[in-house]
């Protein structure tokens, strides 16, 4: 056995006791969508007239504010997407307190600039401020951290600024607003007098950051904070469009029971048990000793996926199951590629070792060209499915494209690994006992 294979087999053992460290973790459960659990499903349009324009950046403010605002319900793996031109697809799956939700997702979102003293206060956190009347804020509502009981002065609102922007000093990145003339005016006298103290930029009561107070500031003026150029970017925006930046009717609003029950849910993991049971039994019967051993990788392929779905977060749909389903069925098909490959050259009477190299080097170019035509389909169903709203077809999307890079690794690496670690050593015993090579 080659060093590389030797190597190969080391990463091959640690990826695999990753994935079930990543699997067993509580920290990484497995996300399920709208037909799973049921939930919540709300659909957002604009609000203007027909002829009016609604620009991409305002829909995609729009959605970013709104996906802020789902997120602090605490609801696991949300989904907020364009859907259309003009239309906003809200899922909350597992939702329990529906109204709370919608009025959440509809209120207009409040900006405001609080004086918090000589304290920095920290980012994210809730806070109360005197525009809150009394009120519990949406982010305490949602379970978010909250900071202290203590009300802070709101000094401007949103309505007060006129434009932000990221700017650039060379090495830093600032971001630069400019007020009204009225919030101008009532802003330069606060920061006049509270010059080295903080100044907190709160959004629907929770903080976005909270820079200190250099100078006075009457109409325009600047933070700064070691900000990234996303973290600038993402702060302007914030402050420019501190409310929606269009009003948004609710379209239609639907409460989505499971279309799986806990039995049918049982049932479909059964269905798919004996279905890779099966495949497994014709592997093995079929291709005898190499068919065990694409068993094993076969094995080897759902755990990484697994452990993949679970640390990017993928959302398990019936449509992403059929995805990952569709993807098992290609990895099988590559190790029926490199077999068939491998009985021809040792029919032909090539020695096991050349055989097993050529039938993996043959079957390489089949096996990259059938999965790059896969995953430019995979692309354009993203594409699709962003555009339109079709979450469920990004979700199948999302499992194949995932799945078909596995099988591709799976069937060019931990197989032939495999095959090279097991079956060389034993090659003169192999070659005098064909029927266990599947001849």
């Amino acid at each position: 056995m080659e060093a590389r294979d030797f190597f190969w087999f080391v990463v091959i053992v640690g990826v695999v006791i990753g994935s079930i460290w990543i699997i067993t973790n509580p920290d990484y459960p497995i996300r399920q969508g709208l037909d799973l659990q049921g939930g919540l499903q709300v659909l957002l349009e604009a609000d203007v007239p027909a002829g009016q324009e609604v620009t991409e950046e305002q829909m995609n403010t729009a959605r970013q504010i709104i996906s802020q605002r789902v997120n602090a319900l605490g609801v696991s793996e949300p989904l907020v997407q364009a859907g259309g031109d003009r239309r906003i697809v809200v899922e909350l799956p597992g939702i329990e307190n529906p109204e709370d939700a919608i009025s959440l997702v509809q209120a207009t979102a409040l900006l405001e600039f609080v004086g918090s003293g000589f304290e920095p206060l920290p980012e994210g956190a809730c806070i109360r401020t005197s525009e809150n009347n009394g009120a519990p804020s949406p982010c305490e509502i949602g379970g978010g951290f909250v900071l202290t009981d203590q009300e802070f002065e709101t000094v401007l609102t949103g309505a007060a600024l006129q434009d932000a922007q990221i700017q650039s000093n060379g090495a830093d990145f600032l971001v630069a607003f400019t007020l009204t003339e009225e919030g101008g005016t009532t802003f330069g006298s606060y920061t006049a007098s509270h010059i080295g103290q903080f100044l907190t930029i709160v959004l629907d009561k929770q903080v976005v950051s909270s820079p200190i107070i250099q100078a006075s500031i009457s109409r325009q003026g600047t933070i700064t904070g070691n900000f990234t150029s996303e973290e600038a970017s993402n702060l302007a925006l914030q402050l420019r469009f501190g409310s929606l930046p269009i009003p948004l009717k609710i379209e239609g609003v639907r409460q989505v029971g499971a279309t799986l029950g806990e039995q049918s849910v049982n049932a479909s993991v059964q269905a798919g048990t004996i279905g890779l049971i099966v495949v497994l039994l014709f592997m093995m019967t079929y291709y005898r000793l190499p068919g065990f051993l694409a068993d094993i990788a076969l094995v080897i392929y759902a755990i990484l996926n697994f452990a993949a779905f679970q640390l990017l977060g993928v959302t398990m749909t019936l449509p992403a199951i059929a995805g990952f389903l569709l993807s098992t069925g290609m990895a099988v098909d590559a190790n029926i590629l490199v077999f068939e490959r491998m009985k021809e050259e040792l029919r032909a009477g090539e020695k096991l070792e050349s055989a097993i190299d050529s039938g993996f080097s043959r079957a390489w170019s089949s096996i990259r060209d059938s999965n790059l035509a896969t995953v430019v389909v995979c692309t354009i169903l993203l594409i699709f499915g962003r555009s339109f709203g079709a979450s469920m077809v990004q979700g199948f999307a999302w499992t194949l494209l995932i799945g078909v890079g596995l099988s591709m690794f799976t069937a060019v690496i931990v197989t032939r690994t495999l095959v090279k670690f097991i079956m060389t050593p034993l090659a003169d015993s192999l070659r005098e006992k064909g029927w266990l090579l599947g001849l």
